[in-house]
């Protein structure tokens, strides 16, 4: 097992305790098998924005928000401060938003894999883009339907 794939396993495992926990895992549909509430929506199944689905992506990306919030604040941008920097706290903050943004990949349906293989191909189009001079005038996301 790679460290990807161990990162979503004990993010799984945090989020199927804590569902647990409060009593919510067999009202919102959480299936720790899939490791999310999407599958992998192989079928092509329209997910409304009623579903479970939509309800804990939103609710992980407010989550996300919220740490990249905190993030925010630990970092100093009056320039004329005496004020230093603390790193620690910053990479916790980072760790925290980690954490969200695995539960919104899981709740989306992907594996590390799945993360591993869109993510190649998105640096791909973002590699042409740059070689193409990638810029408001041309920009447009028919490059990005290919990524599967």
């Amino acid at each position: 097992m790679d460290r990807l794939d161990k990162l979503f396993e004990m993010q799984a495992s945090l989020n199927d305790n804590i569902f647990k926990k409060k009593d919510i895992r067999d009202s919102c549909g959480y299936d720790l098998k899939t490791k999310g509430f999407a599958g992998d929506n192989s079928s092509g199944v329209r997910i409304g924005p009623n579903s479970m689905v939509n309800k804990w992506l939103r609710n992980f990306l407010d989550a996300l928000d919220d740490e990249s919030r905190e993030l925010r604040e630990e970092l100093l941008w009056k320039w004329w401060s005496k004020d230093t920097l603390n790193i620690q706290n910053i990479r916790v903050e980072i760790i925290d938003i980690l954490h969200f943004w695995i539960s919104l990949a899981m709740t989306s349906g992907m594996t590390a894999d799945k993360v591993f293989d869109i993510y190649v191909q998105k640096n791909e189009v973002n590699l042409k883009r740059q070689e193409d001079s990638y810029s408001k005038e041309n920009k447009n996301e028919s490059d990005n339907k290919n990524i599967k």
